[in-house]
């Protein structure tokens, strides 16, 4: 499943990113060793994961080999309440940027996680997302329970007061 910017710019207004970010399941056939190695040909791994401290779970890093450099970023799912959820509810839609379809969380999940990540630009991509979207049609129980949650109620208070007019 697609997460980070494009996932969010799928809900919301798409921005430039250097990077590619996938949430896989490690119980899918081979793991993530296999998706390392299904795309050995055009993506060089670091040898190693890394513990993502902003994620929780295990990151495998690496760039294409081709030009442009384009980061890939291979997050494992692992045993958190919201993420498997995340996981569960993920759906499949076009993309424009990318020209195809492909599977990624839902728009309150995106919402969700980047208010739980809190940076400025993954608070840029909430209000993004609350703009287009709409308030009206986006499950905002579902949203204000997670906030609850992960204590980040606030921070969705402040993004849905930024959001600009029409």
């Amino acid at each position: 499943m697609l997460v980070g910017a494009i996932a969010a710019g799928a809900h919301g207004i798409p921005r430039s990113t250097r990077d590619v970010d996938f949430l896989v399941p490690v119980t899918f056939g081979g793991g993530v060793n296999a998706i390392i190695n299904a795309l050995e040909d055009i993506v060089l791994f670091e040898q190693q994961a890394v513990f993502d401290t902003l994620t929780w779970g295990k990151r495998h890093v690496g760039q294409t080999i081709s030009p442009p450099p384009i980061k890939i970023e291979l997050f494992e799912l692992f045993d958190d309440a919201f993420v498997m959820e995340e996981f569960e509810r993920r759906q499949q839609i076009f993309i424009p940027i990318l020209k195809r379809k492909a599977w990624v969380p839902k728009a309150e999940d995106v919402i969700v996680q980047k208010l739980r990540w809190g940076r400025d630009k993954d608070l840029a991509d909430v209000i993004d997302i609350l703009a287009v979207q709409g308030t009206d049609r986006l499950d905002m129980p579902y949203i204000r329970n997670w906030c609850a949650i992960h204590k980040t109620t606030a921070r969705l208070e402040a993004a849905l007061a930024q959001i600009p007019p029409f």
